[in-house]
């Protein structure tokens, strides 16, 4: 057997970043309909203020406020109705001079002289063009500002953002009409085994369905990744060498996903090492589950390796940990979700390696954290698990009552 130097997972990390400056994600100028879930690949400034003039949020009329003193029910204040805004049309010459009112609609302009409105259900209309309103109102009342909700110059997204549909409705609302985004990287999920059958077969005596290309696959979606094809292959060498070397071609990324047994890995790394002209760069990390991970990089065809383990955990959580990493590292992605939790019973480490404890978080102000001790290769306890927290390689377990960062799925 062979004996290895597996690298800690922040130096296995550290390796695909120094590659990844050869295949840093290009950038494309799309337009706002076609940029949703994209990382934005520059900060966006407003060049104009939101909104440009003083407009009303609701139904109403605009007033001068201190025309209303202590309006009420009881006694109302007598205005005199001198106009009205319509939406869509500029209400040039129209003003508020003392004791007049102006009808507003939601959205609408508010005249010059009048600095707060009041709405129509406190107002009733009287003969002669006269309005009876039965409420006060202080000044800015119901009244957006110029600038109010987004000033001119002002930076509204920042490079690195994915963009969720509020963001492109703030774009929009300033007059941007497209974004410069990452091209996202392209992906191949190759799963090996020669037990593994598709989702619609039932399985024979020592087969299993494969489970890792969808989850790997569906993640990498989830993160933005272009998921090319994906391949199932049995354990021949010549077959799995073939389809490796046809992902290159038009792949940034290639996942190998193949079971945890000593053969097996030592071929996922010979063949990687054949298709990578920089060779293996990590042949296991110092990680409990994860182990057996192994990454390459062709520079030729700037296309990144990567072994997964087999097991679901182990895989999501590898893959979480170096290449979502990487691309996040490299993009100025936000980081990922955590949030903070109570550990509620005692939880063991693996010496001298990174180790991922899967959790379900319980109510509270301060969630707690129930770990779920699970036998290796289980698919339904990572389902039921909202995250995992880490415990480093110097790490002597965790206590009842300790704090952890627990890693959200999503």
């Amino acid at each position: 057997m062979k004996l290895l130097k597996v690298d800690t997972v922040d130096e296995a990390r550290r390796k695909l970043l120094d590659c990844c400056a050869k295949i840093m994600p290009r950038t494309e100028e799309r337009g706002l309909l076609d940029v949703a879930g994209r990382i934005l690949a520059e900060d966006k400034y407003s060049k104009e203020n939101i909104p440009p003039y003083r407009r009303s949020i609701m139904d109403g009329y605009a007033v001068r406020s201190k025309d209303l003193g202590a309006a009420g029910d009881m006694i109302p204040t007598m205005l005199k109705e001198s106009g009205e805004v319509v939406l869509g049309v500029d209400p040039a010459g129209l003003t508020v001079e003392p004791g007049q009112c102006v009808y507003v609609p939601t959205g609408g302009y508010v005249p010059e002289g009048a600095d707060a409105v009041v709405m129509v259900e406190y107002c009733e209309r009287f003969g002669d063009g006269m309005l009876a309103v039965s409420k006060s109102a202080a000044a800015g009342e119901n009244v957006v500002s110029i600038g109010e909700d987004v000033s001119e110059g002002e930076l509204i997204l920042k490079k690195g953002r994915k963009l969720r549909p509020q963001d492109i409705g703030v774009m929009a609302a300033c007059g941007v009409t497209s974004a410069s985004v990452l091209v996202p990287w392209k992906v191949t999920v190759i799963s090996t085994g020669d037990e593994l059958v598709s989702p619609d077969t039932v399985p024979g005596p020592g087969q299993i369905r494969d489970i890792n290309t969808y989850t790997i696959a569906s993640r990498s979606a989830e993160e933005g990744f272009e998921v090319v094809k994906t391949i199932s292959v049995k354990d021949d060498r010549d077959k799995l060498a073939s389809v490796i070397e046809e992902a290159k071609k038009d792949s940034d990324v290639v996942i190998i996903s193949g079971g945890s047994s000593q053969g097996k890995k030592d071929m996922t790394a010979d063949l990687i090492g054949e298709a990578a002209d920089q060779g293996v760069l990590t042949h296991g990390i110092a990680a409990k589950p994860g182990k057996p991970t192994i990454t390459g990089f062709d520079k030729k065809s700037s296309t990144l390796f990567i072994g997964l383990p087999g097991h679901p955990a182990a895989a999501l959580i590898v893959y979480e940990q170096t290449l979502i990493k990487v691309w996040r590292d490299i993009t100025g992605r936000e980081e990922e979700r955590t949030i903070r939790a109570k550990v509620n019973v005692n939880v063991p480490s693996a010496p001298g390696r990174m180790t991922f404890q899967l959790v379900k978080l319980g109510e509270g102000d301060i969630p707690e954290a129930i770990p779920i001790f699970a036998r290796s290769g289980m698919i339904a306890p990572v389902s039921s698990a909202d995250g995992y927290f880490v415990m480093s390689e110097n790490q002597e377990g965790i206590r009842p009552g300790d704090m952890v960062d627990v890693h959200l799925w999503k």
